[in-house]
């Protein structure tokens, strides 16, 4: 059996930052992780399920995220790729806000291609540590919703404002 289906393409922009730091890889990751706490996603689900107001669902989310920002996931590929013969610390994390994440899914489900956001952080060789991401703005700006667009901006403010918190630059993108 086959569906009838039709496909399309859209080409966008996207915006990879790189911001490549002095300070050391296990400081900068232990202050990430204070800032951006963890929130498990298997909770929050119980919550919703178990009829838990959304308001008091997304309040506990994020109490305790001074810059707005819960970690959804995070994984430590050093321990995978140590097997595989490289040792290069590493850790990935996937980050939203469940205010933006409720009205982004409101305009458009197909956001969340890009939501939570990917953030990396690793050690080169050189000893400095580097933080990448996709500039959410950027991609968030593909799906031409004014009001999805004007939500990436507000993520790119966030991402900004927790850069400065951890001792790090603003980049130029995330400033508007």
């Amino acid at each position: 059996m086959s569906y009838q289906a039709d496909d399309t393409t859209i080409e966008h922009a996207a915006r990879r930052i790189a911001i490549s730091t002095t300070a050391p890889f296990g400081l900068l990751r232990r202050r990430f992780e204070e800032l951006v706490p963890a929130v498990s996603l298997t909770e929050l689900h119980g919550e919703a399920e178990g009829g838990n107001a959304w308001e008091a669902i997304r309040r506990g989310a994020e109490w305790n995220a001074p810059y707005g920002l819960c970690r959804f996931w995070s994984d430590e590929p050093t321990v995978l790729m140590r097997a595989a013969g490289n040792d290069t610390p590493s850790a990935t994390y996937l980050v939203g806000s469940l205010t933006l994440q409720a009205r982004l899914f409101r305009h458009s489900p197909a956001t969340m291609l890009y939501f939570p956001m990917r953030i990396e952080l690793h050690e080169e060789r050189t000893g400095r540590t580097v933080v990448g991401f996709e500039q959410p703005g950027a991609q968030l700006a593909g799906f031409g919703i004014n009001k999805v667009t004007q939500a990436g901006y507000e993520l790119d403010r966030l991402l900004g404002d927790l850069l400065e918190a951890l001792d790090l630059p603003r980049p130029a993108a995330l400033r508007r």
